[in-house]
């Protein structure tokens, strides 16, 4: 294992973590300022795909948190990036309000399936041209596969159950984008400009957030807040870091035993 440095930046999770729909959880608002005041660079990472960057930042600035489109990286954005290298016309499973963010990319006669969270286009007819495209050939690619979510009403299902059905049923494997892929969380940590061993994630999701960070060498807290689930902790070894009730205990610990 890489010995540790000196911590200098702090990756931060958005739904479920500040953040459940429109309603912020307690306190984060006033955590965040605490750790901005520190010396640590933040950055936020999200796997969502219900929404563009954009619209994202709307709906946070609606919830009185001080954070600019720059700070956030999106898989919808790593997703873009892996379909235009392999120079691809994506059929793009995810939801209206995400389009926006694949504008000006070429997808008439796709020979390519991206598949997110999509739940107004999750029918049969959609799902069975995904399924004959990638039958001929074309690969799938997945923003990411997370299993659930968490909305208002509870959790709810998300793209991870329909992008196993499509390998299934295709016999082939997804290239995956987004959390918990190690490509991932580096290529957030390269736009600030440090490395694993200097770096923290704190989410909600035991396998996705924090197993994907600690897998490149990033201690992760698990907070209990949006789609944590009494036990999810023991769920990935190694465990984690730490867990904490809530964001702002996570940053408690950050500030006073860290920094």
């Amino acid at each position: 294992m890489a010995t540790r440095r000196a911590l200098k930046a702090v990756l931060i999770d958005l739904s479920g973590t500040l953040h459940v729909e429109d309603t912020a959880v307690p306190g984060a608002q006033e955590a965040l300022k605490r750790l901005r005041q520190s010396s640590v660079a933040v950055k936020f990472v999200t796997n969502t795909t219900k929404e563009c960057k954009r619209n994202l930042v709307e709906r946070l600035h609606s919830l009185n948190f001080d954070i600019q489109e720059q700070e956030i990286f999106t898989s919808l954005t790593a997703a873009r990036s892996l379909v235009e290298q392999r120079q691809l016309r994506p059929l793009l499973l995810v939801e209206d309000s995400a389009l926006e963010d694949f504008s000006g990319m070429e997808t008439s006669e796709p020979n390519a399936v991206v598949i997110g969270l999509a739940p107004d286009h999750f029918n049969y007819q959609t799902l069975n041209k995904a399924f004959r495209l990638v039958l001929d050939g074309a690969p799938l690619i997945a923003i990411h596969k997370a299993r659930y979510y968490k909305r208002k009403d509870g959790l709810a299902l998300g793209p991870g159950p329909f992008v196993t059905g499509l390998e299934y049923a295709t016999d082939c494997q997804a290239t995956v984008v987004g959390k918990p892929e190690g490509t991932f969380f580096l290529e957030a940590l390269r736009d600030i400009g440090c490395c694993p061993e200097e770096a923290i994630m704190i989410g909600d999701d035991a396998r996705d957030d924090v197993g994907g960070a600690q897998n490149i060498g990033m201690l992760g807290i698990v907070v209990r807040t949006g789609k944590y689930r009494v036990g999810d902790e023991g769920k990935i070894n190694p465990p984690p870091y730490l867990t904490c009730d809530s964001f702002t205990q996570a940053v408690d610990h950050i500030l006073q035993h860290i920094l």
